[in-house]
C-alpha cells in the first residue's frame, strides 16, 4: 500500500482513537440523563444513574470473582432488569456474555433441552452461571450432565410468582452488593474482543457457538436506532427474548437514544396492551405469533394505542390479512431479515412512501421481501455459491444470500472448519436461497437446509419427515412450509402410503405428537403422489404451490 503524507506522523493515540463498544452508550446516558427512567419492571422504576451504578457494581463483583477478558458468564434469564445489567456488567470486565435459550417448547424432549444447556456450559467454559428461579429445574439437571463447574448465582425476580428453587450458592442481589460503584471498566482493549456468545438452535448436531465482538455490537445497536427511526427517549417493550441474538442488540440500542426498557416476562395480550397504553410504548419486536396474539385478543383486553407503534418482525413475511389487521390496530410493521451470525437483523424492508398508494395485495407483495442492507452492513447480495458472482437482478434467478461487513460474527467458537466454510470467498454464506429484484431488494425463496420458521422458532423439515417415516404405513413423506396467519409458517406434510396400507390424518398427527415437540407437528396433511424428478428427487417447489390448496 502506497504511503502518503496522510500516513506520516498521524498515528492513533488515546486522544483520537478509542475502541468501539456499546458499553459507552450507557455511560453517556447516565451522564447526560441520570434521572431519566431507564427500566420499568412491574412497579419498579430504575433511572439511568441507578442502571449504570448497578451494572458497574455487577462488573466489580464479577471481577473480584475472577472474571476477566475472555471468561464466559452464562445466564438463563427472562426479560428482566438483571438480564439488562448483564449486557453491560459482563462486558465491562472483558468477559463474554452467553445468554441461553429459556424456551422449553423449542425442544422436542426434556432430555434434548438439558443436553443443549449442558453442552453450552461446557463448550463455552462458563465460569459463572446466573439462573432465574423459573428455570432452576432446567439448570439443576443440566449441571449434573456437564463437566463445567461454574459458580451458580440465583436470580429471584419479584415479578415471578411461579414454582422454582434456589440452586446456587449466591443470590444475584448479594453478588451485586459485593461490587463497588467506582469500578473502572476493563474492556475492551480492542474492539475486536468478544462481547457475547450465542448458540445456534442446533436443528441438526450440536449447536454452534456464534461469537460477537464489541465493534459489531456497537454498530448494530446504533444501526437499530436509525433503522427504527427511534427518537430520543424512545420506549421499548420487551416482547423479543433477550437471549435471542442478544435481543437483536436492542439492550444496547435503547441506551443510544436514552430510552426506556419496559420488561416483560411473558407475551400476554392484555398485559402488552396495558403496558403500551400506560407507558406510551413506541417500539417492540417479535415473531408473527406476537402479532397474532395482539390481533386475536378479546376486545375487552384491547386498549387504544397512544400513537402509531413501530413493530419490527422477522422470520416469515406477515400475510396480507395480518398486515392489514396490524395497521388497523395502530401498528406500523417493518419486516427484517437476518440470522444469529449477523447479530440478528441484517436486512430491512425499507419502505418507500409511494408504495402506500398500491392496493393491499401489491403492498403485501412488497412487504414480503426481505429488503436491503441495514446501515452498518456493507454488503448484501444473492450469489452463485460456485462462481461467487451475483445472480441477475431479475427477481427470478435464485442464488444464495450472502453478507459481508462489520456486523457479521467473528466466527464459530472452537470450530475452525465451520468458520472457514461459512466465510468462503470473503462472504458469509447464509444457507438461504433467494432472488434479487431489479430495485436491489432481496427476497427469500427457499432454504438450503429446508428450515421452516414457525412463531420465530426453527423447524427442520428433515426432522419432521424422519418422524413421519417411522410410521409403518408411510412410504414417502415431504414437509414444506405453509403460510399461516398466526405462526407465520407451519409444517405441511405430503404423504405417500405403502401399497395396501392405510392411515388417517388424525393417526399421523397423533404419531407426530408422540415423537416431536408440539409446534413441530404438521397442522396440515395431504395424501398425494409426490411430484418427483426423473432421478426420483421430490420437487418441493411444486409442493409449496400445493399448500395453497391444502
Amino acid at each position: 500500500m502506497k504511503k502518503t503524507a496522510y500516513d506520516t506522523d498521524l498515528d492513533k493515540n488515546p486522544a483520537n482513537y478509542q475502541p468501539l463498544t456499546p458499553i459507552a452508550f450507557l455511560e453517556r446516558s447516565a451522564a447526560v440523563f441520570p434521572d431519566h427512567v431507564a427500566i420499568i419492571h412491574g412497579p419498579m422504576r430504575r433511572t439511568y444513574r441507578e442502571f449504570h451504578a448497578r451494572s458497574k457494581k455487577l462488573a466489580s463483583a464479577l471481577a473480584k470473582r475472577g472474571i476477566a477478558r475472555g471468561d464466559t458468564v452464562a445466564v438463563l434469564l427472562a426479560n428482566t432488569p438483571a438480564m439488562l445489567e448483564c449486557h453491560y456488567g459482563v462486558p465491562m470486565t472483558g468477559g463474554v456474555l452467553n445468554t441461553l435459550n429459556t424456551r422449553r417448547g423449542a425442544f422436542k424432549a426434556w432430555t434434548v433441552l438439558l443436553a443443549i444447556v449442558a453442552f453450552s456450559l461446557d463448550h463455552g467454559e462458563a465460569k459463572i452461571f446466573i439462573v432465574d428461579k423459573e428455570f432452576s429445574k432446567v439448570a439443576k439437571e443440566a449441571l449434573k450432565l456437564c463437566k463445567a463447574k461454574p459458580l451458580v448465582v440465583d436470580y429471584d425476580d419479584p415479578e415471578y410468582k411461579g414454582d422454582g428453587e434456589r440452586i446456587g450458592t449466591l443470590d444475584y442481589e448479594a453478588l451485586v452488593a459485593e461490587g463497588g460503584e467506582d469500578y473502572q471498566r476493563a474492556a475492551p482493549g480492542d474492539e475486536w474482543d468478544a462481547i457475547s456468545l450465542n448458540y445456534t438452535s442446533g436443528t441438526t448436531g450440536d449447536p454452534k457457538g456464534v461469537v460477537y465482538h464489541h465493534r459489531g455490537a456497537a454498530l448494530l445497536a446504533t444501526g437499530n436506532v436509525l433503522t427504527g427511526s427511534m427518537k430520543k427517549h424512545a420506549v421499548y417493550l420487551w416482547t423479543l427474548p433477550m437471549f435471542h441474538c442478544n435481543g437483536w442488540c436492542f439492550p444496547w440500542s435503547i441506551s443510544v437514544c436514552s430510552g426506556t426498557h419496559v420488561c416483560l416476562r411473558q407475551v400476554r395480550a392484555k398485559l402488552m396492551f396495558d403496558l403500551i397504553a400506560e407507558h406510551k410504548v413506541t417500539h417492540l419486536c417479535g415473531a408473527p405469533i406476537v402479532m397474532a396474539t395482539l390481533l386475536n385478543a378479546p376486545e375487552e383486553e384491547k386498549k387504544p394505542l397512544p400513537h402509531v407503534v413501530e413493530f419490527f418482525t422477522a422470520a416469515a413475511p406477515p400475510p396480507e390479512a395480518v398486515l392489514a389487521g396490524m395497521k388497523g390496530a395502530g401498528f406500523n410493521v417493518t419486516h427484517l431479515y437476518g440470522l444469529t451470525e449477523a447479530y440478528g437483523p441484517a436486512a430491512v424492508n425499507d419502505w418507500h412512501q409511494e408504495w402506500d398508494l398500491l392496493d393491499p395485495a401489491a403492498q403485501a407483495a412488497k412487504k414480503a421481501r426481505q429488503g436491503v442492507t441495514i446501515n452498518p452492513l456493507e454488503g448484501l447480495d444473492v450469489m452463485d455459491p460456485e462462481t461467487m458472482q451475483p445472480v441477475p437482478r431479475d427477481g427470478e434467478t435464485m442464488g444464495e444470500v450472502m453478507f459481508r461487513g462489520n456486523v457479521v460474527m467473528k466466527g464459530y467458537l472452537k470450530n475452525p472448519s465451520a468458520t472457514q466454510k461459512a466465510f468462503a470467498g470473503g462472504w458469509f454464506h447464509s444457507g438461504d436461497l433467494g432472488v434479487m429484484h431489479p430495485d436491489g431488494y432481496i427476497q427469500l425463496k427457499d432454504r438450503s437446509k429446508d428450515i421452516i420458521i414457525s412463531g420465530g422458532e426453527n423447524i427442520s423439515s428433515i426432522e419432521v419427515e424422519d418422524a413421519l417415516y417411522k410410521h409403518p404405513a408411510v412410504q414417502a413423506a415431504a414437509v414444506v412450509a405453509k403460510a399461516d396467519d398466526k405462526w407465520g409458517e407451519t409444517p405441511c406434510a405430503f404423504i405417500e402410503l405403502k401399497p395396501g396400507k392405510e392411515a388417517t390424518r388424525e393417526e399421523l398427527i397423533a404419531h407426530c405428537k408422540a415423537n416431536l415437540a408440539g409446534f413441530k407437528v404438521p397442522r396440515h396433511i395431504a395424501f398425494v403422489e409426490l411430484p418427483k424428478t426423473s432421478t426420483g428427487k421430490i420437487q418441493k417447489f411444486k409442493l409449496r404451490e400445493m399448500t395453497k390448496e391444502v
